[in-house]
């Protein structure tokens, strides 16, 4: 289970972990310090939403776990899981066009709105964990 209990967590190899859609209640963590970044997470059965230094990173609805979150200057990828099917947004370059892959399927192309967000709906229901890679084209 992809459940983090902690809430937070730096990985060994650069990557954070984050959220807990088992909670019943809202639960968070401010100033998480990683990789020189400072991040929160707020968490619970409804929402999980992700700040990288006070910006938004990631949210979805209903709440998920997400594992090996990696950003770069390409876009991100992570593992997600969670007990419903999902919607999903990340923060991103404004105006863009990335590739979307879910679950190893080539999605195709989005393009973020002005203020960098993507959003995808990841089926999650009995399919254990998924995973995202969402690349910048050019």
């Amino acid at each position: 289970m992809a459940v983090v209990e902690e809430l937070l967590r730096s990985e060994p190899d650069g990557a954070i972990s984050f959220g807990n859609y088992k909670l019943d209640a809202k639960a968070k963590v401010e100033d998480y310090e990683h990789g020189g970044d400072l991040y929160k997470v707020k968490t619970f059965k409804e929402l999980t939403k992700l700040e990288k230094n006070g910006m938004f990173a990631y949210e979805s609805e209903p709440g998920t776990g997400v594992t090996d979150f990696r950003e770069t200057e390409d876009g991100v990828t992570f593992t997600v899981e969670g007990d419903e099917d999902a919607q999903i947004t990340v923060g991103l370059k404004e105006d863009a066009e990335y590739s979307v892959t879910v679950g190893g399927v080539n999605i195709g192309t989005m393009k973020t709105n002005l203020s960098g967000k993507l959003s995808i709906s990841v089926e999650l229901e009995n399919a254990g964990e998924t995973t995202v890679k969402i690349v910048k084209h050019g």
